[in-house]
């Protein structure tokens, strides 16, 4: 796994770990804030950008979860914070009941302790246009899951840029596929209850793809967790609202 460690020399370390589209650039909004108080610690997840191969059938969030503790060994790193963003934040949970040692405390975002069948919904159609139409499609189709319409209007041409690296870059149909299969299969709702780290739960209330309400569920469920909610930015708050998610995030980390 190919990862790069960022930031101030010396302090505690954490780990970013991006959502469905696997890519460390996910975090550009977060990383100065990150950098000035912490060790960074970034990687692209298995299968996409810099670490991108063939990933295997019956590939799982736990097989995810690995990746992260194999990096830390590498980086000589015993205990980190983890911020993580939907499928990242079910990694986040999964090293959290499998090997808590390893976290100081946890901050998953617009997340979930078992998908919703809303998701799943916007899951089966995001398949069904990849399948249909083929990844140009599917990249392009992408925003509307992620971002607010007055996000998108605002931010036309940018948006037509990543659609454009995403769709040069696309991880491929049979990794996105796995990775899709393994979000899906996750359902740490037995195991919420023994996660004791210090837990920040964030969700965006306009989230399309992410019905808020399940970050409420996974708060409530989480010993130590308490819930951050901001009226608007979608999907993707951390990149359409990231001077406030920046604050509370560091504040809470700083804290922990």
């Amino acid at each position: 796994m190919k990862y790069e460690i960022t930031g101030k020399p010396g302090a505690e370390a954490v780990v970013l770990s991006a959502g469905l589209g696997g890519a460390a650039a996910f975090w550009k909004p977060q990383m100065a804030a990150l950098e000035e108080h912490f060790r960074v610690v970034s990687f692209d997840q298995r299968g996409t950008g810099r670490n991108a191969e063939a990933l295997p059938e019956g590939y799982s969030i736990a097989h995810m979860a690995d990746d992260v503790v194999d990096v830390l060994d590498e980086a000589g790193i015993e205990r980190a914070h983890f911020l993580g963003h939907a499928l990242g934040g079910l990694v986040g949970l999964e090293i959290a009941r499998r090997h808590p040692a390893r976290l100081n405390c946890l901050v998953p975002v617009n997340a979930w302790a078992k998908v919703e069948r809303h998701s799943e919904r916007c899951f089966e159609i995001r398949i069904g246009i990849l399948k249909s139409q083929g990844p140009a499609a599917y990249v392009a189709a992408q925003p509307l899951f992620l971002h607010t319409a007055p996000y998108m209007a605002e931010h036309y041409e940018k948006l037509d840029a990543e659609i454009a690296h995403g769709t040069a870059h696309f991880q491929g149909e049979e990794n996105l596929l796995r990775r899709i299969g393994a979000l899906r299969a996750f359902d740490s709702r037995a195991d919420l209850a023994d996660i004791m780290a210090p837990a920040l739960v964030v969700a965006a209330k306009d989230d399309l793809l992410v019905p808020w309400t399940a970050s409420q569920k996974l708060a409530e469920g989480l010993p130590n967790a308490r819930l951050w909610l901001t009226e608007t930015g979608g999907h993707a708050s951390t990149v359409e609202q990231p001077e406030p998610f920046n604050r509370a995030v560091v504040e809470f980390l700083l804290e922990a």
